[in-house]
């Protein structure tokens, strides 16, 4: 038996994983998910989402991309950026297999043609083309924004073919202003920042509920340590939660209190700032 049986939970509520099911809706990603989904809607080239490590960029995206993919309006796909040798010219294949291209051609003149053909096609289906870059900050070649910059210049009877929506570090945005035409050409920008604590406390709720559980598992007072050492990160309010339920089977405990958050916090050598 591990801390889900024990529980009685039907998942493990604080997995850290980008699972649509798990999205909450808070404020602030409420409002950054419309922003987005207006940028989308409205082919308006190019939005950015900004955030900290761990403020759940890479969950709000997951969901902004199965809401899109649900309409059938949007030719819409995701690159998440690994590493930052993203070579020149990956962009674009990596696009080509997104818009259903296997066959790019060899010169670059080839290369935009064919991609800006299937564009038009995709347009004439009365579709939209999106492109959500995750990881952006990781872009570290200047070729690379000027790739995404000649893709936005594709445009017919005055829409254009493709937006991008590229999430990452706050660190994105001194990037992109190394390509002063590019930047110029941001239509959308927002800021995720860390929750405060009566969001958080939902937040907690919310994916318990979730999971299955019948009842409040953390105390108050648990959850008040929580509010106080993840320091409003939903990942950090993850590794918390996700360790203290450990610790609770371990112990055998029914309810996660103070004391538990206490051990926990100390194992992950937390320190509140």
């Amino acid at each position: 038996m591990g801390y889900q049986e024990f529980y009685q939970l039907k998942f493990e509520p604080f997995a850290n994983l980008p699972d649509p099911k798990f999205y909450f809706n808070s404020p602030q990603h409420a409002l950054a998910k419309e922003y987005l989904l207006h940028a989308a809607r409205g082919t308006r080239g190019l939005a950015i989402l900004l955030g900290d490590i761990g403020t759940g960029k890479t969950m709000l995206v997951r969901k902004l991309l199965t809401e899109l993919q649900s309409t059938g309006k949007f030719q819409v796909g995701m690159i998440v950026l690994t590493h930052s040798e993203f070579p020149t010219g990956r962009l674009f294949s990596k696009i080509a297999n997104l818009v259903g291209l296997s066959d790019l051609g060899t010169t670059s003149t080839e290369i935009i043609s064919r991609i800006s053909n299937r564009l038009r096609e995709i347009y004439r289906r009365n579709e939209r083309t999106v492109i959500i870059i995750d990881e952006a900050n990781k872009l570290k070649s200047p070729d690379i924004l000027e790739e995404i910059r000649g893709l936005l210049n594709l445009e017919i009877a005055d829409t254009r073919l493709i937006s991008f929506i590229l999430s990452g570090l706050p660190e994105l945005e001194s990037f992109l202003m190394m390509n002063r035409a590019l930047y110029q050409r941001i239509a959308i920008k927002v800021k995720l920042k860390p929750m405060g604590s009566e969001t958080i406390r939902a937040y907690i709720s919310h994916r318990l509920k979730i999971a299955g559980a019948q009842n409040q598992i953390f105390t108050p007072m648990a959850q008040e340590l929580i509010c106080r050492y993840s320091e409003g990160r939903p990942r950090l309010v993850n590794i918390i939660c996700d360790n203290a339920l450990l610790e609770g089977y371990v112990q055998r405990k029914q309810t996660i209190d103070e004391a538990v958050i206490e051990r926990v916090i100390s194992n992950l050598g937390l320190r509140f700032e």
